[in-house]
């Protein structure tokens, strides 16, 4: 196999959970070509990675631009491709390679295993997805144990970081980020339960910085104006490279299931992931310091459309005192008597 393609057409924390096939995947093949087709969104967190050879995205603009990328895919002449996806689409551009070897997922029984040469077995939901992912190797001949997701930063990006965040970054402060939105509201913890902890943490001396994307800026204020203390609101204000390098700086990330939550455990920051309708068994952190709450609550009615449940859901079952209990014993302490709650 001289010419391989990945694809995974997902969100960020997905393709996060897709890096450790990498490393496996290059020490089986060391002078096979390597690329990886993602979404627009989700390029950054491949970036300078050292067991590719080339990142595609996949092109939303017009219907030009799209038909010229499909005699992109069909002129490179991929020999294997290995869609993580388990997706139409991807399924389409896989079979659109012509490559004798097409591998992919499909759970739903759909028309698109047609697409593919072999179709994998899925146990979707039986296994954390690092694993899953690294299932789809095995037909390759590859056995080996996945290890934990990694994200890699160039020296100019970490240069970069100090000159925007020098005003804080200077004060010496140890770095404690939030990241209190969610893709479904299901999934967030509220904002005033964050505020609470931001208050906490700020009293024992830390900086506390609230990250998202610029369509949460005004969650970002609004946590800002529950808050007695000053906290730092970034939410819009970083590229995804430059968020990556503050977390890499920080002592302690603190938020809900998503893709900043994967970046930072992949980065070697210290996790603390609150998670409701998803299983961390399945979707949880992967690193050297991470750790959940997690209530296990069926939350198989709810999960897209909304929670009835009020204050017995699954995220407002987990209390202010516990994530802040769960913080102090992953941070050093910074103060002379046990913080009080």
């Amino acid at each position: 196999m001289r010419n391989i393609l990945l694809i995974k057409l997902r969100y960020l924390g997905d393709v996060v959970l897709c890096t450790p096939v990498l490393p496996l995947l290059r020490k089986q093949f060391p002078d096979a070509k390597i690329t990886f087709l993602v979404n627009p969104e989700t390029a950054g967190v491949l970036q300078d990675n050292p067991y590719l050879d080339e990142v595609w995205v996949l092109p939303r603009q017009s219907w030009w631009n799209q038909m010229r990328f499909l005699r992109r895919v069909r002129n490179t002449k991929f020999d294997t491709v290995i869609d993580l996806t388990d997706g139409d689409r991807s399924a389409f551009l896989s079979w659109v390679t012509g490559a004798p070897v097409r591998l992919g997922y499909n759970r739903g029984r759909r028309w698109r295993g047609t697409l593919y040469s072999q179709v994998l077995p899925s146990a979707y939901g039986s296994m954390h997805m690092v694993e899953y992912h690294q299932q789809a190797l095995v037909d390759l001949g590859i056995h080996e144990s996945a290890g934990n997701p990694e994200i890699y930063l160039n020296s100019k990006i970490q240069q970069h970081e100090q000159e925007e965040f020098g005003d804080f970054l200077a004060k010496g402060q140890p770095l404690v980020l939030l990241h209190p939105t969610a893709r479904y509201m299901s999934k967030a913890w509220p904002l005033e339960r964050f505020a609470e902890t931001a208050d906490w943490l700020s009293g024992l001396g830390m900086c506390v910085v609230v990250i998202g994307g610029q369509r949460e800026v005004l969650i970002g204020q609004q946590i800002h104006n529950l808050t007695q203390y000053r906290t730092v609101n970034l939410m819009g204000q970083t590229s995804l490279s430059l968020l990556t390098a503050l977390m890499r700086r920080s002592h302690l990330f603190i938020g809900n299931d998503g893709g900043p939550m994967h970046i930072a455990a992949a980065v070697g920051c210290p996790v603390l992931g609150l998670f409701g309708p998803t299983d961390p068994a399945v979707w949880g952190p992967r690193g050297l310091k991470v750790k959940v709450i997690y209530k296990s609550v069926n939350c198989e009615e709810c999960f897209y459309s909304g929670c009835s449940r009020g204050e017995e859901s699954c995220m407002r079952k987990i209390s202010v005192e516990e994530v802040c209990q769960a913080a102090q014993s992953m941070l050093p302490v910074f103060t002379d008597a046990e913080a009080r709650l």
